[in-house]
C-alpha cells in the first residue's frame, strides 16, 4: 500500500514520515546492521557485518556492546592464551599503545597518561569490587556534574523491551523473543511441517494476523488489540511506531536494535526478501509483527520512565581506574581542579575494555604479519627455479586447505601449481544428471548468468533415471510414512531390522559401513558417461540461457586464464582441481565445500572450464589474441577432496603422448602426496583415538563417522590472503592458513586484474574470515553453539533447543580446540599484495569501497614491492 497517512496530531515532536516510501528507506537502512541468512544445506561464510564497513571496527564494537552486550573482540583469556602461546609479542603491544596516545588530545603530561595506559594494559589487575566512599565520590561528582552529559555525545537507542530490562523487568522483552521465534518456525518451514501456517502464500503478516487471536499464550486483551490491528503491514509498523511515540530521528536505530535481537531469523527475512519480488517486503513484515507485538505487550507500563545517567554509576569506575592503574588515592583525585579532573577522567573513559582489546588484538595481527613477513623474505633467497621441464600444473583453489596438498605436490615431481578463485571465472548455475533443480554455482554475491546441464545418451539416461527413481521413491515414501499419523505408528516394527543393522555398523565400523553402502548405491545407480551443454541452446526469455555462445566460450576462457597468470609455458597436461568435502550426518556439511559457494563443490566448475579449454575453436581465437596453447597440451578436470585430501579424476578426454607420460606422472605420486598431507594435518584435529601411523585411513573414518562433530578443519586458522607469484611462496609452510592467488604485475599494466582479484577473491576471502572471527569472538551471538546440542529447524538452519535464535554462523567445534582453547586465531585477514608501491596506491584510490575496509580496520593491508621490500599499510 502506497497511501499518504496522516498522522497523530498530538505527537507534535516527531518529524514524521507521510508515506511507506519514507519507512521502505528507513527499513531499508536499519537493515544494514544484519546479514542476509541463507539456508544451511546453501551455507556460505558471509561477514556479519557486511553492511557496517562504512564505520570502524572499534565504533561497531562500542555499539554491539551497548545494545545486544556482545563483545567482538577477543576476551582477555583468549588474549592471554595467545600470548602464552608467542602470538602476541610484547613490543608490538607498546607500538600499538604508543600510537594510540599519540593520537589523542589530551591535557595530562604524557608519562603520566602513558603510565596509566599501561598499567591498565596488564590485563591481570582487575578494578577492585569494593564500592568508593560516598563523600569523596560526592566531591568530584559536584566538581564535574557536567562532564558525564558532555563526554557522552549520544545514547545509543535501545527498544521499550529492553529499557524494560533496564528498569528491572526482563520477561518482556524475552517473551517478544519467544513469540517472534514461534511466529518465524512456522511460516518459513518449507519441509518439517505436516501442517503449513495458514495464509502463508500472502505473506508473513497476513498470516500471523490471521491467527494471532487464536494464541492462548497471550492475554486476551493482548490479542484483541493485535486482532484490531491494520490490516496490512506498513500501517501497523506506523501506528505502533507512534503509539509508542518514538521520534522519527532516533525510527532507524530503535529498528536496527529490533533486528539486532534476533539477527538469525530476521537474517533469514531479509534473505527471503532478495530472492523473490514476490516477498520483497518480507522484512518490514517482521518488524511490523515485532514491534506491533511489543506495543502491545508494553502498552500498560507506558509512558516509561526517562532514561537519565546516573553520575555516581557513571563515575565511580573511572575514579576506580586512576586509584588502581594511576596509583592515585581517591583523596588526590577529589582535589584536582575541575578542568584537570575531567582530563584524567576524560582519558580513563576513552582507554576503556574496548581500547585496551583492541590494542591487544591490533598487536596480535602484527605479530602475525611479522613472522609471515620473515617468513616469506627469508626464503626469498633460497627460492627454487624449475630447471626441469614442467610437466603439469595444477590449478587449485586458493582455499586455505589446497596450500599442504600444493606443498607437498610441488616436492614430489616436476610440477606447478597456480592458485585461482575455485569457480574458475563461471558465472552457472548446475543442473546435475535427472535433477530438476538448479544450484548456483559461484561466489553468493554474485547471480549466474548461464546455466550448464549435465546429460547423457537417451537410452542410458532412461534406464539410469529408472534406478534413480527406485532409491528416491524409497527414500521418500519412509518421509511421508514418518510423517504420516497412522503409518508412524507401524514404522518402527517395518524398518527396526534394517534401521537397527545400519545404526550398529555406522557406530562402530563406520569406515566400513560407510564404504559398502557407498559401494552397493554405485553399483545399483551405474551412472552413465555424461557430458555438459555447454553449446547455446534456445530458452525462453525469462530463463538463463543454457551453454555459451561461441563468444562467451572464449571470453570466460581468456578471462580465466588471465586471472590465473596461465597465458604462456603450458605443461603437457593442466589439471583444473576443483574441491569438496565429504562427512556424514552433518548438518554443516555444505560450509565444508566451498566456503563461498553456498555449498556447491567446484568439480562441476573445473569440469566445463577444462572442456572449454579444449574446443579448437575457443584455442584457435586465443592464438590469434597472443594465448597459444600447444596442441599436444591438455586439459583434465579433478577434485580436491578436503576432508580425505585426495585427489579424484572427474574428466580425462583423450590424451597426447606427452600429456600421457605427464598424467601417468601424476598418477605415480598422487597416493604418496595424500598420505603426508593427511600426515601433517590429521595431528591437528583432537581426537583421542587417532591413529598416527595411518593417516589417510583415519580421515577416510573421520568422513564416514556419523557421530564425529569434526570431520575436518574446514577453513579454520585462515589469517591472509597473498596476490602474487607462486615462487615467493613455494618454499615456505604456511600451515594452510594462507589463501594464495597468483598474480603477476608485469602482465597489469593498468591494473584491472588487481582490481578484480581484490573485489572478486579478496573479498570472498575476508567474509570467511570475519564470518571465523565472529564465531570465535562472538560464539553465543554469532556462532551456533556445539553441534551436539544442536536442533534442525524447520528444514533451514539450526537452533539451540526449540527456542533460540536461527544460529548464523559456525558450530563451537569448528573454531575450538576443546572447551576451553580455541583453534582459530581470531584475527582480520591481512591482504598482501606482490607489486610495485604504485600499483597499490592506484588501486586504493580507484577502489573506494576496500580502501575504506582497510582504513576502518575490517582488513589489514601489507605489500611487497620487486625488490622483496615488505610494506605495512595498515
Amino acid at each position: 500500500m502506497n497511501s499518504t497517512l496522516t498522522l497523530n496530531p498530538t505527537l507534535t515532536t516527531n518529524t514524521a514520515f507521510t508515506s511507506t516510501q519514507s519507512l521502505n528507506d528507513l527499513v531499508k537502512a536499519a537493515s544494514k546492521v544484519i546479514s542476509p541468512l541463507g539456508p544451511i544445506s546453501t551455507f556460505a561464510a558471509r561477514t556479519p557485518w557486511v553492511g557496517m564497513e562504512q564505520e570502524s571496527f572499534e565504533e561497531v564494537a562500542r555499539r554491539l556492546k551497548t545494545i545486544v552486550d556482545v563483545d567482538i573482540y577477543p576476551n582477555e583469556f583468549v588474549l592471554r592464551s595467545a600470548q602464552n602461546r608467542g602470538e602476541i609479542r610484547q613490543e608490538f603491544l607498546e607500538i600499538q599503545l604508543q600510537k594510540w596516545l599519540d593520537s589523542q588530545s589530551l591535557d595530562i603530561p604524557h608519562d603520566v597518561a602513558e603510565r596509566f595506559c599501561r598499567s591498565a594494559l596488564l590485563l591481570d589487575d582487575p578494578l577492585p569490587s569494593k564500592p568508593l566512599e560516598i563523600s569523596e565520590l560526592k566531591k568530584i561528582i559536584k566538581k564535574v556534574s557536567h562532564f558525564n552529559c558532555r563526554i557522552i555525545k549520544k545514547q545509543t537507542v535501545k527498544t521499550f523491551s529492553q529499557r524494560m530490562e533496564q528498569l528491572g523487568d526482563g520477561r518482556i522483552a524475552k517473551d517478544l523473543n519467544r513469540h517472534m521465534i514461534k511466529w518465524c518456525k512456522l511460516f518459513l518451514d518449507d519441509i518439517q511441517a505436516v501442517w503449513s501456517m495458514p495464509n502463508r502464500e500472502n505473506g508473513f503478516y497476513d498470516a500471523w494476523r490471521g491467527i494471532i487471536k487464536y494464541d492462548p499464550s497471550l492475554k486476551s486483551t493482548v490479542r484483541k488489540k493485535l486482532n484490531e490491528g491494520p490490516q496490512n503491514a506498513d500501517d501497523a509498523l506506523m501506528n505502533a511506531l507512534q503509539e509508542m511515540d518514538i521520534p522519527f530521528k532516533e525510527i532507524q536505530e530503535y529498528l536496527e536494535a529490533h533486528l539486532y535481537a534476533l539477527p538469525g531469523w530476521a537474517g533469514m527475512m531479509l534473505w527471503r526478501s532478495q530472492q523473490s519480488a514476490k516477498e520483497h517486503s518480507l522484512l518490514l513484515e517482521y518488524l511490523a509483527v515485532r514491534v506491533s507485538m511489543e506495543c502491545a505487550l508494553i502498552k500498560p507500563y507506558l509512558p516509561l520512565p526517562k532514561q537519565d545517567i546516573d553520575a555516581k554509576a557513571f563515575l565511580e569506575p573511572l575514579v576506580s581506574a586512576w586509584a588502581q592503574w594511576g596509583d592515585m588515592p581517591v583523596s588526590l583525585i577529589s582535589q584536582l581542579p575541575p578542568t584537570e579532573l575531567e582530563a584524567y577522567l576524560t582519558l580513563a573513559y576513552r582507554f576503556d575494555k574496548v581500547a585496551r582489546y583492541r590494542l591487544w588484538l591490533e598487536a596480535w595481527e602484527k605479530t602475525y604479519e611479522d613472522q609471515l613477513m620473515k617468513l616469506i623474505t627469508s626464503k626469498q633467497s633460497i627460492v627454487r627455479k624449475m630447471d626441469k621441464t614442467v610437466m603439469a600444473q595444477f590449478v587449485f583453489c586458493i582455499d586455505v586447505r589446497s596450500e599442504p596438498f600444493r606443498r607437498q605436490l610441488e616436492q614430489e615431481g616436476p610440477f606447478e601449481t597456480i592458485g585461482a578463485a575455485g569457480f574458475f571465472g563461471l558465472p552457472i548455475a548446475t543442473t546435475k544428471l535427472c535433477s530438476h533443480h538448479s544450484h548456483n554455482s559461484l561466489p553468493v554475491m554474485f547471480n549466474p548468468q548461464f546455466k550448464v546441464k549435465e546429460i547423457s545418451s537417451d537410452i542410458e539416461l532412461k534406464q539410469y533415471q529408472q534406478r534413480n527413481q527406485v532409491v528416491n521413491s524409497l527414500s521418500s515414501t519412509f518421509k511421508t510414512m514418518k510423517h504420516s499419523l497412522p503409518s508412524s505408528m507401524l514404522l518402527p516394527e517395518i524398518s527396526g531390522p534394517w534401521l537397527g543393522v545400519q545404526t550398529l555398523a555406522r557406530s562402530f565400523i563406520p569406515k566400513w559401513a560407510g564404504s559398502t553402502f557407498h559401494k552397493i548405491q554405485k553399483k545399483w545407480l551405474r551412472k552413465p558417461f555424461t557430458k555438459f551443454t555447454i553449446e547455446r541452446e534456445h530458452t525462453i526469455a525469462s530463463e538463463l540461457p543454457i551453454g555459451f555462445t561461441d563468444g562467451e566460450k572464449v571470453n570466460y576462457v581468456r578471462q580465466a586464464l588471465k586471472m590465473m597468470g596461465l597465458t604462456n609455458h603450458f605443461a603437457p597436461i593442466v589439471v583444473i582441481c576443483g574441491h569438496g568435502s565429504y562427512s556424514t550426518n552433518n548438518p554443516y556439511s555444505s560450509a565444508l565445500d566451498c566456503g563461498a559457494c553456498g555449498g556447491a563443490s567446484s568439480g562441476f566448475n573445473a569440469r566445463v572450464f577444462a572442456s572449454l579449454c579444449n574446443l579448437p575453436k575457443v584455442r584457435q581465437t586465443l592464438e590469434k589474441e597472443g594465448i597459444s596453447i600447444p596442441e599436444d597440451t591438455v586439459f583434465v578436470a579433478a577434485e580436491h577432496i578436503t576432508t580425505t585430501d585426495e585427489l579424484k579424476w572427474l574428466y580425462v578426454p583423450e590424451l597426447s603422448n606427452t600429456a600421457k607420460d605427464a598424467f601417468n606422472q601424476v598418477e605415480s605420486i598422487l597416493l604418496k602426496v595424500s598420505e603426508k598431507a593427511n600426515a601433517e594435518r590429521i595431528p591437528q584435529l583432537p581426537n583421542i583415538h587417532l591413529n598416527y601411523k595411518k593417516p589417510k585411513a583415519e580421515a577416510e573414518r573421520f568422513a564416514e563417522d556419523w557421530s564425529e562433530v569434526r570431520p575436518e578443519w574446514g577453513l579454520a586458522g585462515n589469517a591472509a590472503i597473498i596476490i602474487g607469484e607462486r615462487r615467493l611462496t613455494q618454499d615456505c609452510n604456511l600451515n594452510g592458513r594462507v589463501f594464495l592467488h597468483n598474480y603477476n604485475w608485469q602482465n597489469d599494466k593498468n591494473g584491472d586484474l588487481l582490481e578484480a582479484i581484490i573485489n572478486g577473491p579478496g573479498t570472498v576471502c575476508e567474509w570467511i574470515n570475519l564470518q571465523y572471527y565472529a564465531s570465535t569472538v562472538a560464539p553465543h551471538y554469532y556462532g551456533s553453539g556445539s553441534k551436539t546440542t544442536q536442533t534442525v529447524t524447520a528444514g533451514i538452519g539450526v537452533m539451540q533447543g526449540n527456542a533460540s535464535d536461527l544460529l548464523i554462523g559456525l558450530p563451537w567445534q569448528s573454531v575450538m580446540q576443546s572447551d576451553q582453547n580455541i583453534y582459530h586465531s581470531p584475527i582480520r585477514l591481512l591482504v598482501v599484495i606482490q607489486a610495485p608501491r604504485e600499483y597499490v596506491e592506484r588501486t586504493l584510490s580507484h577502489n573506494q569501497a576496500f580502501n575504506q575496509k582497510v582504513q576502518n580496520g575490517w582488513v589489514r593491508l601489507a605489500s611487497i614491492d620487486p625488490e622483496g621490500i615488505w610494506e605495512s599499510w595498515s
